[in-house]
């Protein structure tokens, strides 16, 4: 058997009360998708930040392609072949895609002089290398989150890759997105490159993986071949317990009474075209579709963060005639959105602010917000959601990602009497954080909050929903409920949909909604 691509042995990080990694063991063969799990915390990142020169660990020793390295930079490793696409985004949102891409190789003409023109070939080569069609000349400001994510896995292909690391790459990108890269992974895959991948979504790991390691609280608790595990055995590995029963029960009977909110023949862009749903008090609705299908457009047109051109909104019965969020977040409704750190979350302030952001006139007396009280809420929520933190003071950016998630519920809960809206909640969570914000979900439709419920993951969606709108290209494809509700019935409807959109249009015709 070859010598590994990278190899670490008895890898030890240790900061200021907490040790990360203790005493490590990992190894990454040429030609292997290795994946490493872990829950948040379990030492996963600081794995990565190692292997990849971020992190220069305390003691331990680590060999790549066979001889002894300590790298003294993220710069040294990748200039080694070492790329790391980490899940926090590492871009320049005012630069173009092309500049992006190449942003450490910059093509020259034979002046010595940057080309553009070459830039942008070099850039629109390595996409189309990963089946994706994004401008080259685009803004990444201008992109979707789906797009980023491609530019930033395209970055890695610059050069020449002996070792790639994938931290969550299909946290914001599904469906074609996800197909295409686990054909360029393979294909990596078969030309020798060794490759880690981290995901909390176990289906991934059972399709893309050859073998995996399962860290928890800073130690190796085994390595296997995917295959000699079930999803059962990684679960347990992972959290230290067996989870009898991920999803909480749904209801026993469909809810009833008048309709929380009320949305017909809604238009707001070209990816809200005519849209039609309805959530009771009570009730769980998931809303299902590809990336790109209107999901999230249609959340933001409801919460009023995009212009409506046509249809109506009705909450509680009555005409719902908001000009901005502000006007929704008084009506009872709120939004947790899918990028907690780029729309969710204040990263730099305390848990306290976080808390308590959107509704400061609660908390303000003559124009000055009342700390104690602040701070009283915040310690009642952190107690409620069960956040890990020592005190609300806090800055939400040193928790993990579990537990940021939390914080945002703990913060909207307070606003959502009538409506909670959902786009990812569980976006970048490990599988126990997930358990605990299934069962937050439930709790809070219980209490008679409905609740709208955006994912890519159709185990959750189909776990959690009582009601499921598939949407497609801007439409309502259809509704599934009661004993029809599964991931093939969602996915079905999906592609049947796909193809008699594309069958009309190739005849010239719109299609009907």
């Amino acid at each position: 058997m070859s010598s590994p691509v990278i190899e670490l042995r008895q890898i030890e990080k240790e900061y200021p009360g907490v040790k990360p990694l203790d005493k490590v063991d990992f190894a990454v063969r040429p030609g292997e998708i290795h994946a490493l799990l872990g829950e948040n915390g379990a030492g996963k990142s600081t794995l990565i930040r190692v292997m990849g020169g971020a992190v220069r660990p305390n003691s331990g020793t680590i060999a790549y392609l066979g001889k002894p390295v300590s790298w003294q930079s993220p710069k040294e490793a990748r200039a080694a072949g070492i790329h790391v696409i980490h899940q926090e985004l590492a871009l320049f949102p005012e630069l173009s895609v092309a500049e992006n891409i190449l942003v450490d190789a910059q093509p020259r003409n034979r002046l010595g002089l940057i080309s553009g023109r070459l830039r942008h070939a070099r850039a629109a080569e390595i996409l189309s290398r990963l089946g994706v069609a994004i401008p080259t000349h685009a803004r990444i400001d201008e992109l979707p989150l789906a797009d980023r994510q491609m530019v930033e896995i395209a970055k890695a292909l610059v050069g020449d890759v002996r070792l790639l690391i994938l931290d969550e790459p299909t946290a914001v990108i599904s469906g074609r997105e996800v197909d295409l890269l686990f054909e360029n992974m393979r294909r990596l895959r078969g030309e020798g490159v060794g490759i880690v991948y981290v995901s909390h979504r176990l289906d991934e790991i059972f399709e893309i993986a050859d073998r995996v390691t399962i860290l928890k609280d800073g130690q190796v608790v085994g390595t296997s071949p995917v295959a000699a595990l079930t999803r059962e055995d990684m679960i347990t590995r992972m959290v230290g317990r067996r989870l009898e029963q991920i999803y909480p029960a749904r209801r026993k009977t469909p809810a009833e009474g008048p309709d929380v909110l009320t949305v017909r023949n809604l238009r707001a862009g070209p990816r809200v075209r005519d849209v039609s749903l309805s959530v009771k008090a009570g009730e769980i609705v998931g809303v299902a579709g590809m990336v790109g299908s209107g999901r999230t457009e249609v959340a933001e047109a409801i919460f009023g963060m995009r212009a409506i051109e046509g249809g109506t909104i009705e909450f509680d019965g009555k005409p719902f005639e908001r000009k901005v969020p502000r006007d929704a977040i008084r009506r009872g409704l709120g939004f947790l959105t899918e990028s907690r750190k780029d729309e969710g979350l204040f990263l730099g302030l305390p848990i306290s602010a976080n808390v308590v952001a959107p509704d400061l006139g609660s908390i303000t007396k003559r124009g000055l917000i009342d700390r104690g009280q602040e701070r009283a809420l915040a310690v009642r929520q952190i107690r409620e959601f069960s956040v890990a933190t020592p005190s609300p003071d806090m800055k939400v950016g040193n928790l993990s990602g579990g537990n940021q998630q939390k914080v945002l519920f703990g913060r909207w809960s307070r606003i959502a009497r009538r409506l909670l809206i959902l786009d990812e909640p569980t976006r970048g969570v490990d599988i126990g954080a997930k358990v605990e914000i299934y069962r937050i979900v439930r709790r809070l439709a219980d209490s008679g909050v409905g609740v709208l419920m955006i994912s890519s993951e159709l185990p959750e969606i189909v776990g959690l929903s009582d009601r499921v709108f598939v949407m497609v290209q801007g439409h309502v494809a259809g509704e599934i409920h009661g004993e029809s509700l599964g991931e093939e019935a969602i996915m079905d409807l999906a592609v049947r949909s796909i193809d008699h959109h594309r069958a009309t249009m190739d005849l010239g015709v719109e299609p009907v909604a």
